[in-house]
């Protein structure tokens, strides 16, 4: 399974590549669950600054769940449920992890796979990606806990087009629409996010997260604690803010250490 969802590093950034190409890395059950061990375990990785979520090869980030699994796997109520449980405990992995996550998309996200890439921080992509959720033809409904990231990432009417018409979009189209960040030319996807990732790990690491967090909270409209606003000071009483101003002020670059 390991060879399915595979983990590559290359100094403070992270690569969880899914890893199925010749079925354009489409998710079987266990993967679901491997993806989720492996961004759980990356959340705590004081190494990972960064975490570069993509597929296999250049012809899809993923078109999501493995249909010719669900006779087996998903053809009734009961199993449904058991599968529904094992991605949500993905998703809530995927919301939960502190690292900065950029999902580089060539090709196919769609379904599953745009669910991924919506639970990610940034999203990149070529100019011959395809975004859509066609599983109206399928007689699939989207989960609540699976619209959640779709919704807060387009809105509602946004949401509701692309379900309710269940069209492929350009990349362009997602573009204007919000799924994605940025549209490059598809020789430059991977550079280009890999340049996104290196500006994340070459910024203070607990910066970065608590940047994660404090707008995860805000989306809560329960007024903050006072010990919630006095978190938005912590980063004074850190060596990397220490590091980081005397860099700024000598005009160099500053190695932060986490701390």
């Amino acid at each position: 399974m390991s060879d399915l969802i595979r983990v590559e590093r290359n100094e403070h950034i992270t690569t969880v590549v899914l890893n199925r190409p010749d079925k354009l890395n489409a998710l079987t059950k266990a993967m679901w669950r491997h993806l989720g061990e492996v961004i759980d375990a990356l959340a705590t990785d004081e190494q990972t600054r960064c975490v570069v979520v993509r597929g296999a090869g250049q012809k899809a980030f993923s078109p999501g769940n493995d249909i010719s699994e669900f006779a087996t796997e998903r053809s009734n109520l009961e199993q449904a449920r058991v599968y529904g449980a094992m991605m949500n405990r993905t998703f809530a992995a995927f919301r939960a992890c502190s690292v900065p996550l950029v999902a580089l998309i060539n090709g196919i996200c769609v379904g599953g796979g745009l669910e991924i890439a919506a639970l990610c921080d940034l999203r990149i992509c070529g100019d011959s990606s395809r975004f859509g959720v066609p599983i109206k033809r399928l007689g699939l409904v989207m989960a609540p806990t699976e619209l959640q990231a779709l919704v807060e990432l387009v809105g509602r009417a946004t949401a509701l087009e692309i379900l309710l018409e269940g069209r492929i979009y350009s990349a362009q189209e997602a573009l204007s629409k919000g799924l994605v960040h940025r549209v490059v030319t598809d020789d430059q996807v991977e550079t280009e996010a890999y340049a996104t990732a290196g500006r994340i790990a070459a910024g203070a690491p607990l910066v970065a997260r608590w940047h994660k967090r404090f707008i995860a909270r805000l989306a809560d409209p329960t007024p903050l604690t006072a010990a919630e606003i006095d978190e938005g000071y912590a980063c004074y009483g850190t060596e990397d803010f220490q590091i980081g101003y005397r860099s700024f002020l000598n005009k160099t670059k500053p190695e932060f250490i986490g701390r």
